[in-house]
């Protein structure tokens, strides 16, 4: 499988992604209608994660990390730094992994590989794979990591697991190009995966993958309530723990940019906007967690 330009038929949410992370990887970008995307807060959103040292939210983004405390909805960026940080999952207190593209100012790869960073996003150090892969996909649970994205010399598609954290690999076949991921919270060997088109279930770590009965594809997230999926016009589905099957049970009105679960009852999911949502009642209704201009307070 090659990553590269996609052939987008509809509005499909892969073609979306897709088209959004290339153009944003020259620059300065623009929505459909042409108005310009400024780089100066959190736009072109890759990944969002919740620091559990202090209930920050973390938004991973093309131009740099941003936080944004409890209770506030303004953003800051993290340590001045511009890292693009394609693939991003907080594992612990203060700490996150990540990969991607390294800040300009950095005499660096331009595939990070995994990088891991203990302070909180300040400063990150590279793990592996540092000039060989870029992860646009990446969850980790414990000390098993997953990572899917483009090796550096090839520019195919990679899917590789790890067992130790991201020091060692094993490399895993993909049951279609990925655009999600998500572990199960109750086993770490259970995964749901989303193509463009189908959704797709391994009970053993990647290792073999069967097609789910999904009414949609999209981006995914799954906590104690359930696998929950947002697709391309915004609805939000959810498949409860003791069924297979799907049900909307929600809109977050906008194309989603990344989707998160991450703790009972709570989903954050970003909209292409950079305006970042968040449910507390397992998909039902959604409040504005942070958007682009709200003010950050020192």
């Amino acid at each position: 499988m090659r990553i590269g330009t996609p052939t987008c038929h509809g509005r499909s949410l892969l073609c979306l992604l897709a088209l959004a992370a290339l153009s944003a990887c020259g620059g300065q970008t623009s929505e459909s209608d042409g108005s310009a995307i400024s780089e100066d807060g959190p736009n072109h959103v890759h990944g969002l994660g919740i620091n559990p040292a202090d209930d920050a939210l973390f938004v991973a983004t093309h131009t740099g990390l941003f936080r944004v405390p409890e209770g506030e909805t303004g953003a800051r960026r993290v340590a001045d730094r511009h890292q693009d940080t394609m693939g991003f999952a907080v594992v612990g207190r203060n700490r996150f992994l990540g990969s991607g593209h390294p800040d300009l100012r950095e005499k660096l790869p331009p595939f990070l590989g995994l990088i891991e960073s203990k302070d909180a996003g300040r400063s990150w150090t590279a793990v592996s794979l540092q000039g060989s892969v870029d992860f646009h996909v990446l969850k980790a649970r414990g000390r098993r990591v997953f990572g899917y994205g483009s090796d550096f010399k090839t520019r195919q598609a990679r899917f590789l697991t790890s067992t130790d954290g991201g020091r060692r690999w094993t490399r895993l076949r993909a049951p279609a190009e990925l655009l999600s991921l998500v572990i199960s919270p109750d086993d770490p060997r259970k995964l749901i995966a989303s193509g463009e088109r189908r959704v797709y279930f391994s009970p053993d770590s990647g290792r073999s993958w069967s097609e789910l009965d999904t009414p949609v594809a999209g981006l995914l997230a799954w906590n104690a309530d359930g696998a929950f999926m947002a697709d391309s016009s915004g609805r939000v589905w959810r498949s409860a723990r003791d069924t297979p099957k799907w049900t909307i049970v929600g809109s977050v009105g906008g194309v989603p940019a990344a989707f998160e679960g991450t703790r009972p009852r709570e989903l954050l999911i970003a909209l292409h906007d950079g305006v970042i949502k968040r449910s507390v009642d397992a998909g039902r209704s959604w409040s504005v967690r942070s958007k682009p201009g709200a003010p950050a307070v020192s």
